[in-house]
Order: C-alpha cells, then structure tokens, then sequence
C-alpha cells in the first residue's frame, strides 16, 4: 500500500520523496548532443521546460526538439517555457531540423513546438508539415513522432499536419477534465480530445499523456485513461508533475511508483498498445523504445496470422 501522502505545499514542496531523485551525469555523449543542437541553432524542450531526463536522454544521443520558437502564446500554470509575444517564424528551421536529425542518426525523432495563437492563418501547422516532409525526405530511415499543440481546433491545420504522414501524433490532454481550466487556462480539454479524435480519424497511431500531483484523484486518472482508450488512442504516458518555479501551480501530492505500477496494468487492460507510467515519464520519454516495442507487437502479430 502507498503511504499516506501530506497535503501541505509547504511540506510538499520542502523534500522530495527518494523515488524523485536524479542522477546528474554529463559526459561525453550529453556534451556532444548539446553541441550538436546548440551549433544547428535548435532549441529543445528538454532545456525549455526542465525536463529531469535530459542527462539519460542527452547522454543515449536523444532529445526533443522544439519548433516555431521558444516564446509560448499561452501560460499554462505548469510549464516553465517563456511566454510573450513571439517572434515570426524561421522558415529555413524545418530544413536544419532534418540535418540536425541526419548528424545525430537518428532512428526515431521527436518534434514539438510552443504555441503559436499569434499564427492565425494555420497556427504554424505549414512549418510543422515541412518540418515532418524534410525529415522523411532526407533521413529515410528515421520515423518521426510529433508532439502538437492542438492548433486552435482548427481543421485545416489539423489536416496540414496529418498529410505529412508523421509516424506518431501525440497530443497530451495533460491533466484530468475537472482541473484542466487551472491548469491550462487558455487550452480547452474537449478540444484536446477533439483533436486527439481527428488524428485516429485520419488513421495515424495517436499518442496522450497526462501528469499528476495536481489535485485529480486516482479514479480521474483511470477515468481519463479509459476515456482516451477507449477513442482509440494507442500510447498513454503519465508521470509526476514537478514544480518548476515557485510562481508556477504547486505539487498537491507525490504519487508513489506503486500507484504508477496500478496505472500501467490498468492501462494494457483498457486496450493502450503501450504505458510509459513513472514517475519521471514525460511525453516523450522512450519514445523510441516504445516505436520499437509497437514494432514488435505488430511483427508478433503478423507472424501469428501466417
């Protein structure tokens, strides 16, 4: 059974459980990853919103990187990206994404981007879709997951998107229903659902995700994970929310990596294909070994059918 978890933010936010702790390591491997996306003039989130896997990431040669700018239109009470108002887009950045991409050697790569309402004739979906059509035309061999704002909802930039044909859409609903107009104001959870819709609609292997330690409870997390299962979604991610910045929303619990572990078989019960529960998970955490455990599942399947 998981212990009891204290309320207090003050307490809360004074020590982390040991299951939180990180091992900072930076070798050769991270230097050269940083370098790498630091002279290609690239931004990634894992730098933008501090995420506590870059030194395992950097160091296995992976990152995230992030589009359209590091200036978000939005102020979502969880992320510590900038926001403002963001300058225009670098049109050639979709062509040194894919050569960053090909100097790496990538096999699987994750693109992401901060929001861009500013951009209201398609929300940035034209640089997105360049960006995807670079990679495949110069990297071949590598597959390409995407990790979307949600566009406004709006159906031309969805399907500008879904045309490039990434191997992965993922959209993170981020957080339970009831709690989502605090912790993203400016976003809408139906319309995260809607565009999570439209991605299976458009036959793509659609992929969410959602934090907690915000003040959903254990039966919102499951009710989520049945709700977007149940859509059709076939990866679900869920990790511990951290504070990043004292101005930003505080920890409300601590979930122990017990409760992590009842997520995870709950969620292959529901029918996800893939859960990346723990409490260090973010969007894009494994993902390449998550294309790779797909992979074999479909490979598994098809001798099956012979």
């Amino acid at each position: 059974m998981a212990p009891k978890v204290e309320k207090s933010h003050t307490a809360i936010q004074a020590k982390r459980p040991p299951w939180l702790k990180i091992r900072l390591t930076t070798g050769d491997s991270f230097r050269k990853t940083r370098d790498l996306l630091t002279n290609s003039g690239l931004i990634t989130v894992c730098e933008e919103a501090r995420c506590p896997n870059i030194y395992e990431c950097w160091n296995q040669h992976t990152a995230t990187i992030m589009i359209l700018g590091d200036t978000c239109t939005r102020a979502c009470g969880f992320c510590s990206v900038k926001t403002g108002k963001p300058g225009p887009c670098d049109l050639d950045e979709p062509r040194r994404t894919a050569a960053a991409v090909k100097r790496m050697g990538l096999r699987h790569v994750v693109i992401t981007s901060v929001d861009r309402d500013d951009l209201q004739n398609d929300y940035g979906a034209t640089i997105w879709a360049r960006t995807i059509e670079g990679i495949h035309t110069h990297v071949p061999g590598c597959s390409v997951e995407v990790l979307t704002p949600d566009f406004k909802g709006y159906d031309p930039a969805l399907q500008k998107v879904f045309r490039a044909k990434p191997e992965i859409f993922s959209h993170n609903v981020e957080c339970a229903q009831r709690i989502s107009r605090q912790v993203r104001a400016q976003a809408d959870w139906r319309r995260s659902r809607y565009v999570l819709e439209q991605s299976i609609a458009a036959g793509l292997v659609t992929k969410t995700g959602m934090m907690v330690g915000l003040g959903e409870t254990d039966e919102e997390v499951l009710v989520t994970m049945a709700e977007m299962a149940g859509l059709g979604v076939e990866i679900f991610t869920i990790g511990q929310y951290l504070q990043p910045t004292k101005s930003h929303l505080p920890v409300e619990r601590f979930v122990h990596p017990d409760i992590f572990r009842m997520y995870h078989e709950k969620g292959l019960e529901m029918g996800f294909r893939v859960v990346e529960s723990g409490p260090l998970v973010r969007s894009s955490y494994h993902a390449a070994e998550q294309v790779q455990q797909m992979n074999s599942q479909q490979q598994s399947g098809e001798e099956m059918e012979l």
